[in-house]
């Protein structure tokens, strides 16, 4: 079974991942994507406003184990990343 990290990097590799917060609530607003990654230190009024228009659209939410420096690393950015969306 593969972990999260595995399953991050592999929508990564594939282009099936969007990065960043504000993509990533116009993708949960307008699509049915596969699933929510947050990072863990993601500010909690924006973890709110995901956990619910997941919830809403009855999206899986994962909480990444580390920071979104960690996140960043994980998808193979030079940058911090608080949120990514997986799509078919």
């Amino acid at each position: 079974m593969a972990t999260l990290t595995d399953t991050i990097q592999d929508a990564v590799k594939k282009g099936n991942a969007i990065l960043g917060y504000k993509e990533s609530i116009k993708i949960i607003k307008s699509g049915k994507p596969q699933m929510i990654i947050i990072a863990d230190n993601l500010p909690d009024t924006m973890k709110g406003d995901v956990e619910h228009n997941a919830k809403l659209a009855k999206i899986k939410l994962e909480i990444f184990d580390g920071s979104s420096k960690d996140l960043g690393v994980v998808c193979g950015k030079p940058f911090p990343v608080t949120t990514i969306v997986i799509v078919q």
